[in-house]
């Protein structure tokens, strides 16, 4: 059997499958008429940038850059999604199969510390790190006969609602003025200058990659190199950036390896780049043909058509949703004086503007054909990023993609779940040469060449569901559109996953329940000198959801009934949630929290049951509810960035909605969003933005089947505003409006005909839903009319 695809079924085939479904199948709701033009979203300064984390970013999924916005001396930053260190490489430790039973005893023993030792002796991967995430380089744009000159006027922004970033400044009492766009259809960045008078510039492209070298002639410079190595693996990457300089007047002139324009009224730049990537097993791509024909493309639709299409396509996406918290003096400010302001209280545009913000991200750095956003989404100005910029798994990347499916944002999942695809390739060798088993797996990392064995150590790497929280987002993905040609083509990678938990969950002697062994509780440590152990709650938690999902998908698509009747009777084995002394959601199978050595633990693995899970709800489970909420207070509201993004959900999804909103509020401020707004964890970890972005919707509406919850913790900083445009599960869109901290109306539409349950301030009321067609819901007794 083949654990991927199942009998008869081979991998092209899932592969092929998958790549269309997800290709065809729009955001849930999509086809319901768009909501309102977003209002003026945008970040603002008076003074360019002094360091990477004061630039504004542009993106379209695929290559991004950091803008500066510097005046006689401009640069942007440039990054490609596939420019990582090191090629293809197979990680798994030959020594791991052997060595796993022996773990395994001495973890049943309750030998941990001689476990993980052992673990990190012979589980860990080779090499013990994985590949890190590259900067291409810089594109310069320097006014040659400009300083030292007198700057006024000065003013850099970012219209989130265009994805144009605008520099103004009057140089010697000379106006200028750039834009700066990343197309998504023309897969190109442009930079238009222009200027009172005829001006100067150089035009120049860096990098610090191993053999780089630049070249221009005619109107262009092209920069060619390769990857770097890493840990033993050698670099396999050509890559390739190319800027072609067009002039509206003047001339243009090669000058050593860079271009000279003189006397031009306006210039436009166009920049390509690309590398020899094509999928984690195979690098025989041409950058340089792709750098040029994408220039040419370019060159012939010219700069009013490339702009026109670049902000038509972002705000196809944008637009759908349209968030209003109410506006005081306080946003007329610069962004980073209203980060340092930390008064969110005072200034709730603040917080719509953030939740715009991760939705731009998420469009700007996960489009249907790129890399999934990574650890920094798809900028990164170090060649030496923390955590290599990858792809963590035990939390950081599925946080990455919770704001998709609610702000309507379906198809910017496209390159996580073709990343589950892929590792699902990767994944069955380690699950099948470390572990003997079916299906596949993956530990809690990986990178562009999709490594799927534990790395760094035992204590964080020995992990082994990264995998199966991954494929509940295939599930978010097919709950959210209900398009089953989807989940058929899903089916199998999660059927994959499961089957490997089949194989190699222990039986417990004494309780006879199932228990992943070894694992940890990401990334904790429980106070026996070690952080190895067998089946902590977060493990159980996660596959209850996958058993329920993959037994679910095949009832829907009528296969399998054999084997869901299995994965059904291995759920009701796993160890269930426990209760501790503290009152608190245990973490472990054994009451441990009280001993383990950081009782503010940035991680809250054991809450994954409450979110983004909905195991543990106030209303159903009233008692873990308490016990969770027992949790968190114990852990503490400040933490990292992303893990207060995290709690800030957390008690969203309680229903404490001022709660959330002091820990949101902390989040906003200095310590931890930077000047433009990215999140500090620190330092940069833009799943903080995200996870953000989710804890804001999950403030003003939720979902579960087809349940739907109107503003279920919705805080008294915001008495008034409105939100159009979220999406609930079964493609049903949903557009609130209060006053008061009391709903006015809420609309709801769905494309496909149902019934949902919808929920108000203790009001529930069944509604119909068919054809599209709106229906209202008046007041907090949500009368239909």
């Amino acid at each position: 059997m083949d654990g991927t695809g199942g009998p008869g079924v081979s991998r092209r085939d899932v592969l092929q499958g998958m790549t269309a479904a997800a290709a065809v199948l729009p955001a849930a709701g999509a086809a319901a008429a768009p909501a309102p033009p977003a209002p003026a979203s945008r970040l603002w300064y008076r003074q360019p940038a002094s360091d990477w984390i004061e630039a504004l970013p542009v993106g379209n999924g695929r290559i991004g850059a950091m803008i500066f916005g510097g005046t006689a001396h401009e640069r942007l930053q440039l990054n490609e999604d596939t420019l990582w260190t090191g090629g293809p490489y197979d990680p798994v430790n030959p020594a791991a199969r052997d060595a796993l039973p022996e773990v395994r005893r001495l973890v049943a023993a309750g030998r941990y510390a001689e476990a993980e030792a052992l673990a990190d002796a012979r589980l860990m991967g080779t090499p013990r790190t994985q590949m890190a995430y590259q900067s291409v380089g810089h594109l310069l744009l320097d006014l040659p006969a400009a300083e030292p000159g007198e700057i006024t006027g000065y003013r850099r922004e970012l219209d989130l609602d265009s994805a144009v970033s605008t520099v103004r400044f009057r140089l010697d009492g000379v106006g200028h003025r750039r834009e700066i766009f990343a197309s998504a259809p023309d897969d190109v960045l442009v930079v238009r200058l222009a200027a009172d008078a005829p001006f100067d510039l150089d035009v120049a492209l860096t990098s610090g990659q191993p053999e780089a070298h630049a070249v221009a002639a005619g109107d262009m410079v092209t920069l060619t190199g390769r990857n770097a190595a890493r840990a033993g693996v050698a670099g396999a990457l050509r890559f390739a950036a190319r800027a072609l300089v067009e002039v509206d007047g003047g001339a243009v002139a090669p000058l050593g390896d860079r271009l000279r324009v003189k006397g031009a009224r306006a210039i436009t730049v166009m920049i390509a780049m690309a590398t020899s990537y094509r999928r984690f097993d195979d690098v025989a791509g041409d950058p340089e043909a792709a750098t040029l024909d994408a220039l040419h493309r370019a060159r012939e639709r010219g700069f009013a058509r490339l702009r026109a299409d670049a902000v038509a396509a972002h705000r196809a996406l944008f637009r759908r949703v349209s968030l209003d918290l109410g506006t005081t003096p306080a946003a007329l400010r610069p962004t980073d004086e209203r980060v340092r302001a930390d008064r969110l209280a005072d200034d709730p545009a603040l917080a719509a503007l953030y939740f715009d913000y991760g939705r731009y991200l998420l469009i700007a750095s996960s489009r249907p054909g790129s890399q999934p956003a990574n650890l920094q989404g798809i900028w990164n100005g170090s060649d030496d990023p923390p955590w290599q910029s990858k792809y963590t798994v035990n939390i950081n990347t599925e946080m990455n993609y919770w704001p998709a499916e609610v702000t309507a944002l379906g198809e910017c999942t496209e390159p996580l779940l073709r990343m589950v695809r892929e590792l699902a390739i990767t994944g069955e060798k380690t699950a099948r040469e470390m572990y003997g088993a079916r299906g596949w797996m993956c530990h809690h990392n990986s990178d562009l060449w999709r490594a799927t064995a534990p790395i760094d150590g035992a204590k964080w790497g020995m992990w082994p569901t990264g995998g199966a929280w991954l494929c509940t987002h295939l599930w978010e993905r097919y709950d959210y559109g209900r398009d089953r040609d989807f989940l058929r083509a899903a089916y199998p990678l999660m059927r994959g996953a499961a089957l490997f938990f089949l194989d190699t969950l222990q039986s417990d002697p004494v309780t006879g329940e199932l228990v992943t062994n070894p694992s940890i509780s990401p990334e904790n440590r429980h106070g026996f000198g070690a952080a190895i152990c067998a089946g902590p709650a977060m493990d159980n938690q996660i596959l209850r959801d996958l058993f329920d999902q993959v037994a679910t998908a095949a009832g829907i698509l009528g296969v399998d009934a054999d084997f869901a009747t299995e994965i059904r009777r291995a759920r009701a084995r796993l160890a269930p949630d426990r209760i501790g002394a503290q009152g608190q959601l245990q973490e472990w199978r054994e009451d441990w929290d009280a001993l383990a050595p950081e009782p503010d633990h940035r991680h809250v693995s054991h809450l994954y049951a409450l979110f983004p899970s909905d195991q543990i709800d106030p209303e159903r489970t009233p008692g873990f509810a308490a016990a969770a909420r027992r949790s968190l207070e114990l852990r503490g509201d400040e933490s990292t960035g992303w893990a207060t993004a995290w709690r800030a959900a957390l008690w969203a999804r309680l229903g404490e909605a001022d709660h959330a909103h002091r820990i949101l509020a902390f989040l906003l401020g200095p310590g931890r969003t930077y000047p433009n707004l990215f999140d500090a964890h620190p330092p940069f970890q833009i799943d903080g933005n995200f996870g953000g972005t989710r804890a804001i919707a999950e403030m003003l509406m939720r979902s579960r089947g087809d349940a739907i919850r109107l503003l279920p913790a919705l805080p008294a900083a915001w008495p008034d505003g409105s939100v159009a445009g979220l999406r609930a599960r079964g493609r049903c869109r949903v557009d609130i409006r209060w006053r008061g901290g009391r709903i006015e109306e809420a609309v709801l539409t769905a494309e496909a005909g149902g019934i949902r349950r919808v929920s108000c301030a203790g009001r529930s009321v069944e509604v119909a839903l068919a054809g599209g067609r709106p229906v209202r819901l008046r007041g907090e007794s949500l009368t239909a009319g």
